[in-house]
């Protein structure tokens, strides 16, 4: 076991343990399962959680004569709260790796997508990178945040997984695509089919009381909802719009499926920087064993009881 992931099962499980505890205490017996799913997915995606309350706060109250922009305003809370999810251990050194490889993906396609029109950034601010502001990056950065925490709130297995290389090669097709489409034709409705072709068979295994499976394709799908209602949060408050978009405007239902190719980029991404949620040596789980019996099918490093299961 390396140092980091001892790290992540120290304070930052230890603290994610009692909270859980604390709400099973209080919860009744047949919603315990759902309360914690719920309770762990609003756990694992605080940092984009505390970035849209920031957007929706600043929309509120920000005045145009503050000698502060409301977007730098918005990058500087984005950092502060990055340094605090360290200091505080809410996050892991490989977590933080996988979110600065989002920070770079996110912002170099906002770059190209401002530049050839597709949406704006109307607000002036100072941290603006050829029309971009810096705090945007962190709006990529927080799904990432979610992936990467997601994944060891819930202790998750991705069984069968398909070729490394395969998906590699599936997210490069998605990513070069968002680019490409402006010049040769859109071929997202083959990368759709793509998805189902090499995740089909693919189950995402996670703990509560007991192993839960969904088929990646529908948690990508259902995912990609999310963040289309997270996406209208920003427009609606008018911090960024899309092409002849007004405020108020609903943002386009094409969006969720963009959103859910941009997830499977951001799946690949999480496993390039944390091999280890796709490690050949993870035990394969052919049915929905419950907790106990789980133990004799799980690796060595959480076969440990209470201490070592998922976090909350």
């Amino acid at each position: 076991m390396s140092p980091e992931h001892g790290t992540a099962r120290g304070p930052t499980r230890a603290l994610e343990r009692r909270l859980g505890d604390w709400a099973r205490a209080r919860l009744p017996g047949f919603l315990v399962d759902f309360s914690m799913f719920v309770l762990k997915q609003g756990w694992a995606c605080l940092f984009g959680a505390l970035m849209l309350a920031a957007i929706l706060i600043s929309h509120a109250i920000w005045q145009p004569g503050w000698a502060l922009q409301r977007y730098d305003a918005l990058f500087l809370f984005a950092i502060t709260v990055q340094v605090l999810f360290l200091a505080l251990r809410l996050e892991t050194w490989t977590e933080v790796r996988v979110i600065a490889l989002f920070h770079l993906t996110g912002t170099a396609m906002e770059i190209f997508k401002v530049d050839a029109g597709s949406w704006a950034y109307p607000e002036p601010g100072l941290f603006k990178l050829m029309g971009v502001p810096l705090f945007s990056g962190f709006m990529y950065a927080s799904v990432g945040s979610y992936m990467a925490r997601v994944i060891r709130i819930f202790d998750m297995r991705f069984q069968p997984y398909p070729p490394f290389w395969v998906t590699m090669a599936l997210a490069v097709a998605i990513y070069v695509n968002f680019f490409a489409h402006h010049f040769l034709p859109d071929i997202r409705w083959l990368l759709f089919a793509a998805t189902l072709l090499i995740y089909g068979r693919t189950r995402v295994w996670f703990r509560l009381s007991r192993w839960y499976f969904m088929p990646l394709p529908l948690a990508a799908f259902l995912t990609s909802l999310f963040l289309w209602i997270a996406e209208n949060i920003g427009t609606m408050t008018g911090t960024w719009l899309y092409a002849g978009q007004a405020t108020l405007d609903r943002v386009s239902f094409a969006k969720i499926g963009s959103w859910y190719l941009l997830l499977y980029v951001s799946f690949v991404t999480v496993t390039l920087a944390a091999r280890q949620v796709i490690a050949s040596d993870q035990p394969a789980l052919q049915h929905d064993p419950d907790r106990d019996g789980a133990k004799d099918h799980q690796p060595k490093d959480h076969a440990g009881g209470d201490a070592d299961r998922a976090a909350l």
